[in-house]
C-alpha cells in the first residue's frame, strides 16, 4: 500500500507531515510501493487524480476543489474518515466520518522539545513565501517567522514553544490548535484556499474567525485583488524586478503594522473536549483500519 500526498517544487509542512506521522503510528512494512492500493493520508488530496483501478483508502483527507470531484461510491474508496463536514457532504458520505484531519493525530505521538524565545509567530502560505517579503515584515513587526518548508522537526518544536501563532497556514493551525497553541488565522491571500479552513474548522465546532492578511508584494496584491493562483507572467516579473522596488517597500510596511495590530487580537482553540474527542475518534479509525488489515500495531 504506497502513501500518497501532494509534493510540490518546495516541501510543504502541511504535506510532509505525512513522512511523520503515518511511518510512527503504522505498524512496520504496512506501507510500500504497491501503487494497487493507496493510502490517502493528511492534505486536499481527495480528486480524481489518483488511478481510477487502484484501491484507495481515505484517513483523514479534505476535497478542497483543486481536482476534479470523484465518485467514492464506485466500489474503489474505502474511507475511514474525512477533514471535515464540508468534504463529507461534497463526497455524498456519512458526516459521522467528518472527524478531523489527520495531523490530529500529533497528539498521540513524541514530539520534539518546545523551541525557545519564538514569542509571538507568523506562519505564511508556503507560496506566500516565494511571492512575497515576510521574512522582512516580521523582522521589522519582531514577530518569529515560522517556514512551512523547513523540516517538519524544527517546525514542530517552534509551534510547540510559540505563546501566539498568526497562520496564513491551514496546517499551521490544524496543528498549533492540536498542541493547545493558541492561534490567529489569517484569510489566505489567495481565494482557493479559503474553503478548506471552514472544513476543519466544523469538526471540532470552531466558530472560524479568519482576519484579513495585507500583502508584502505587488504580486501578492494582485493575487488578492484578481484571485489568479497560477501563472503570473508579467505581474510576476514585474514584482521582482527594480521598478517594483517602492511599491514592494510601502506594502510590507503596511503588512507589518498590521502583523502588530494582529497579534493583539483574541486567539482561538478549539474546546478541549473537542480536540480530545477527535484525537480518540481518529486514532480509533486507524486502529480499526489497521485490524482490518490483518495487522497488528
Amino acid at each position: 500500500m504506497k502513501l500518497v500526498f501532494f509534493r510540490g517544487t518546495v516541501p510543504n509542512f502541511g504535506d510532509e507531515l505525512n513522512l511523520h506521522v503515518w511511518p510512527a503510528l503504522l505498524p512496520k512494512g504496512f506501507l510500500d510501493e504497491d501503487e494497487s492500493e493507496l493510502f490517502v493520508g493528511i492534505g486536499s488530496i481527495i480528486g480524481t487524480q489518483m488511478d481510477a483501478k487502484a484501491r484507495k483508502f481515505v484517513m483523514g483527507s479534505g476535497y478542497a476543489g483543486y481536482m476534479g470531484l470523484p465518485d467514492v461510491h464506485d466500489g474503489t474508496w474505502d474511507i475511514r474518515f474525512v477533514r471535515g463536514p464540508q468534504t463529507a457532504s461534497k463526497l455524498k458520505i456519512s458526516p459521522e466520518l467528518a472527524i478531523c484531519d489527520s495531523a490530529v493525530l500529533l497528539r498521540a505521538m513524541d514530539l520534539p522539545e518546545p523551541a525557545k524565545n519564538v514569542g509571538v509567530a507568523f506562519m505564511p502560505h508556503y507560496e506566500s513565501l516565494e511571492r512575497g517579503n515576510w521574512a522582512e515584515a516580521c523582522r521589522l513587526a519582531g514577530i518569529t517567522l515560522i517556514d512551512a518548508t523547513d523540516p517538519v522537526d524544527k517546525v514542530l518544536s517552534q509551534l510547540r514553544g510559540a505563546k501566539l501563532l498568526i497562520t496564513e497556514a491551514m496546517h499551521g493551525a490544524i496543528v498549533a490548535d492540536a498542541l493547545r497553541t493558541p492561534w490567529i488565522g489569517a484569510k489566505p491571500i489567495y481565494g482557493g484556499h479559503h474553503m478548506k479552513w471552514l472544513d476543519w474548522a466544523g469538526a471540532l465546532d470552531i466558530d472560524l474567525r479568519m482576519n484579513l492578511l495585507k500583502p508584502t508584494s505587488v504580486l501578492e496584491y494582485y493575487i488578492g485583488r484578481t484571485g489568479r493562483g497560477g501563472s503570473h507572467g508579467k505581474v510576476g516579473k514585474l514584482s521582482q524586478s527594480p521598478l517594483a522596488g517602492i511599491p514592494n517597500t510601502m506594502l510590507t510596511h503596511s503588512a507589518t503594522r498590521h502583523l502588530q495590530t494582529m497579534a493583539k487580537l483574541e486567539p482561538q482553540l478549539s474546546a478541549d473536549s473537542a480536540i480530545a474527542r477527535a484525537t480518540e475518534r481518529a486514532q480509533a479509525a486507524v486502529a480499526d483500519f489497521v485490524q482490518s488489515r490483518g495487522s497488528v500495531s
